[in-house]
């Protein structure tokens, strides 16, 4: 399933590279009786869940009339594009709250919609309108342009397609109805921009709730385009390194210009964070090796090991817990495990933990010629489940530890993937007894060597940053928004 229009089909593969096949899903359905047979009627168009986040997509592709009266043109194309999507999301979030198990996969409704909803007091819903055709009049209104929509706060309801409200302003986007339910709408250029730089659920769902109560708080005056506030919002980081919405400390409301994303996307500190993005696409890649296997059933099967369950229900846990890595942090893990993958060319068995919220545990095996390549399978599955064991066992304070195996870089049998999860919730003393028992046996952790790592995401090096010749009173280069004296500059000797 792709999608039924164009749209809707671009839609579905942005969303993929971001959430991942498991959890987008197009056109979705719910049951709807008519007389004694049951008719599908579409819930929306696109439905993403992802751990406590529900994501309802609308998508409309709509021709901007031109009767040579802009501001008539502007409203009737507000109320068919972005009002009847805003009706339809909300509707749906209706049907979700209140049914959350009578959803299906096709209009026949004979195939259940596959991933479990959140318990409906934990789940987060982002409301998405994707508004197609208002971009090129957009640019010729305004004589420049992306063709991004204005952000306006100020505007709610009637605002936006009334000619007698006093704030009604063609291109402009504020709250769409007057219910409490906030309503995220992206038009043709933003699309793009936000779901190929935010490619991650946590990434985007971060900032979408950010977002939210940014724009509901008054605070924004206006942003000329999505991907400008979007630029905003990248500059900034807080003390514990998340982005977010800052203001200055003299400041009540801010505004931001146009051109914003273009200055950001073309700085050296933003181009440095893509080259050094590439390596986390190699994560992305093993969740989605592992989801094919999961979705079309060839996934290995080892029923005598307690952690390495195939069933849909843990492995669908496992993969979601991968998911939510950020992109940052697929950086350092997947350079981890390829690491681990190079090593072990020259070593029979290769191993690497990763800290964190979960401990990864990473295992490169040999496989030996004097074994069949399914007693190899299941002698690496029984030593990856070991080392789970005695990682829980070496750091009590690991809540969660997912271990991932496979072979070296130079395997001559090809490449294979593991994957097994011990929640720490569930450690007993019958655990811990087994993990001393594996871990003499298997000689496991004999010479742990720590290291500590950092990630920075936007990682030009010191010299890059430097104040020889430079303006202490200028923004600094490192895009965070403040004057180099008070950023980088205060650093310097």
């Amino acid at each position: 399933m792709t999608g039924i229009t164009p749209s809707e089909r671009y839609l579905t593969k942005l969303c993929r590279r971001s959430f991942l096949r498991l959890w987008s899903w197009p056109n979705v359905y719910r049951d709807q009786k008519s007389g004694r047979s049951v008719i599908g009627k579409e819930v929306c168009d696109l439905l993403v869940v992802f751990d406590n986040h529900v994501f309802i997509f609308s998508d409309k592709y709509c021709e901007f009339p031109n009767t040579g009266d802009v501001r008539q043109d502007w409203a009737r194309w507000f109320k068919k594009a972005i009002l009847k999507s805003a009706i339809q999301v909300c509707g749906a979030e209706r049907w979700l709250r209140k049914y959350p198990g009578r959803l299906f996969l096709d209009k026949t409704c004979k195939h259940p919609f596959p991933v479990s909803l959140p318990p409906i007091e934990q789940a987060v819903f982002h409301r998405m309108v994707v508004a197609h055709g208002s971009a090129q009049r957009c640019r010729d209104y305004f004589g420049s342009g992306s063709g991004s929509l204005i952000i306006n706060p100020s505007l709610a309801g009637r605002d936006h397609y009334d000619f007698s409200t006093p704030l009604f302003s063609p291109f402009n986007i504020g709250r769409v109805t007057e219910a409490k339910s906030f309503i995220h709408v992206i038009d043709d250029f933003s699309l793009d921009v936000l779901l190929g730089t935010l490619d991650t659920a946590p990434d985007l769902a971060r900032y979408l709730d950010l977002r939210g109560h940014f724009i509901e708080s008054r605070k924004l005056q206006f942003a000329t385009g999505e991907e400008d506030l979007l630029a905003y919002y990248l500059r900034h980081v807080d003390n514990a390194g998340c982005h977010h919405f800052y203001l200055p400390n003299d400041a009540t409301t801010i505004a931001v210009g146009e051109g914003s994303w273009r200055s950001f996307s073309n700085h050296p500190q933003y181009k440095a964070k893509l080259e050094a993005d590439g390596i986390s696409y190699a994560w992305d890649k093993i969740i989605d090796k592992f989801t094919e296997h999961l979705l079309e059933g060839t996934q290995y099967q080892i029923p005598e090991y307690r952690l390495l369950d195939s069933s849909v229900k843990v492995q669908e846990r496992g993969l979601r817990i991968l998911a939510k890595e950020g992109r940052v942090r697929r950086r350092m893990i997947a350079k981890a495990i390829l690491g681990v993958i190079r090593n072990g060319n020259e070593n029979p068995r290769a191993v690497r933990v990763v800290p964190g919220d979960p401990y990864y545990i990473f295992l490169s095996l040999q496989a030996p010629s004097s074994r069949t390549y399914e007693e190899y399978r299941k002698g690496r599955a029984r030593l990856l489940e070991a080392y789970c064991l005695c990682t829980r066992l070496e750091f009590p304070n690991a809540r969660l530890v997912v271990g991932i195996a496979t072979e070296p870089e130079n395997s001559a049998s090809g490449r294979s993937e593991d994957m097994c999860v011990l929640d720490g919730g569930m450690w007993n003393e019958e655990l811990a007894k087994e993990a001393a028992r594996v871990k003499s046996e298997y000689e496991i952790f004999t010479s742990l060597r720590k290291s500590h790592y950092h990630e920075s995401e936007y990682p030009l090096t010191r010299p890059q940053l430097s104040g020889k010749g430079r303006d202490r009173n200028k923004l600094c280069p490192c895009g965070s928004g403040r004057k180099y004296k008070k950023c980088h500059g205060s650093q310097s000797s």
